[in-house]
Order: structure tokens, then sequence, then C-alpha cells
């Protein structure tokens, strides 16, 4: 991922991210069922843009099935920041 390290299920403040690159403050949400129109995430979203963090959210179905979308769009992102 151009050289971005990535850690997994990192805590920030109250909250336990997925996937953190704190290189490039890129955070990565691997999204189930529970989380459509949840409005918890959009405060926790909003929290941590605010501290810095770009949020990049996925379904699981799209990370499973359409793997290689979805890593392009992460590293698009990992890059756009370089």
């Amino acid at each position: 991922m151009a050289g971005a390290k990535f850690k997994r299920q990192k805590q920030i403040d109250d909250y336990i991210v997925d996937f953190v690159c704190f290189g490039t403050r890129l955070i990565i949400e691997a999204d189930g069922s529970q989380h459509a129109n949840n409005p918890k995430d959009l405060i926790r979203d909003d929290w941590l843009r605010a501290q810095g963090f770009r949020v990049l959210r996925f379904w699981n179905n799209d990370i499973l099935l359409d793997t290689d979308a979805v890593a392009g769009a992460i590293h698009d992102a990992v890059t756009r920041n370089a």
C-alpha cells in the first residue's frame, strides 16, 4: 500500500478503529449491517476528522467481493496524502 503501515484495532481516545495508518492519518473501517444508517458512526467519524484523520468506510461484502476496487480506493487515499 505505497509503503503505508496500518495497525489493526487501535484505540484513539474512546474509539477503537479497525485499521489506522498514523503516518497518513487514514482510518479504514470495515462495516457490517449494524452500521447501516447508524447515527453514532456519524458522530464518531466527525470526531475522528476533527482530530485530523480521514475515514474510509467499506461494507464487508465489498471488501470480500470487490477487493480490487477497495484496495484501489485505499491506495488512492494513501498516495493522495504522500
